[in-house]
């Protein structure tokens, strides 16, 4: 597809997996996105967030909630012990 300037521009862009970096196809129905809110230090949301994504490779084989402790601790939303 074009846009006005006859650029060709896509209409769907695959995700990633933060795990694993595997891409997300659009059949993967196991895959899921978590959007992880920034509070302040008071705890009141700001308005941004990150997403983390995975494919359903990763839940399938209860691998989910170690990579998001791994992510969130790599990213400083979780203390490293």
């Amino acid at each position: 597809m074009q846009n006005e300037d006859k650029k060709n521009i896509e209409l769907y862009t695959p995700r990633k997996c933060s795990a694993t970096n595997r891409l997300i196809t659009a059949k993967d129905h196991a895959s899921v996105q978590i959007n992880i809110g920034h509070v302040n230090p008071d705890g009141i949301y700001n308005g941004k967030q990150t997403s983390v994504a995975f494919c359903g490779f990763i839940r399938n084989n209860a691998q989910s909630d170690a990579a998001l402790n791994r992510i969130a601790q790599k990213k400083g939303f979780l203390k490293s012990f």
